[in-house]
């Protein structure tokens, strides 16, 4: 069976997610970020991203990483569209070139959107904004608007990123837009976007994966 290291509340939401829409079972082992821990070095600490048995796995100490058939494989949207193309299905590239432009858009939106969508999220929903935070913030907006706004006319033609359906693309892209999702000055700018996102969180499989990560502390 598939194990996925890592708590819900983390990058391992995409891969819990795209579970869902397979109907493909897992295992979840509860790695929790070192840094979310006061001592994750003590004997009693949970399984962290800093114990020696997850190093054992993971060098990098970074979670999720799967266990699948032998192969480890750790970065979040490798091991999403490796399980896709594995298991086939609406969600898998049908040929090269579907295959290629769920490549790219996954890898856009990790290197263009992500890390400003990051900022936003982590300054902006619930915490007390400093001057300096909405500088920040505002800066990180300001750098998203040219990466949303290729989303933003691809999806006003398309109904979605590759083969006018529903794939591990969309999944991947939409778990990384969702940080920027509560800041409206920044999201209001791109309906398309907004419609797509608010289309691929009414699905069963994203409700399932949400709902459970909002029942567990991490």
């Amino acid at each position: 069976m598939l194990t996925i290291h890592g708590v819900t509340r983390s990058r391992a939401s995409r891969i819990i997610w795209l579970c869902h829409e397979l109907g493909l079972p897992f295992r979840q082992e509860p790695v929790i970020q070192a840094y979310k821990l006061p001592f994750p070095d003590a004997p009693d600490a949970p399984v962290n991203t800093r114990s020696p048995s997850f190093l054992a796995l993971s060098p990098a100490g970074a979670i999720p990483v799967i266990e699948d058939d032998g192969l480890v494989l750790s970065e979040s949207l490798a091991c999403t569209l490796h399980l896709a193309k594995k298991h086939g299905g609406d969600l898998a590239p049908r040929d090269a070139a579907e295959e290629a432009l769920m490549l790219q858009w996954s890898f856009y939106a990790a290197t263009a959107i992500e890390p400003d969508a990051l900022t936003i999220m982590m300054l902006h929903a619930g915490r007390e904004q400093t001057s300096e935070d909405a500088t920040l913030i505002a800066d990180a907006a300001e750098r998203l608007v040219r990466p949303m706004k290729v989303l933003e006319d691809h999806l006003a033609t398309h109904g979605h990123l590759v083969g006018d359906r529903f794939t591990v693309a969309d999944l991947n892209v939409a778990e990384i837009v969702r940080y920027a999702e509560g800041y409206g000055e920044l999201m209001g700018q791109f309906p398309a976007v907004l419609a797509w996102l608010a289309g691929c969180h009414e699905r069963p499989a994203f409700r399932k994966m949400w709902d459970a990560r909002a029942t567990k502390e991490h």
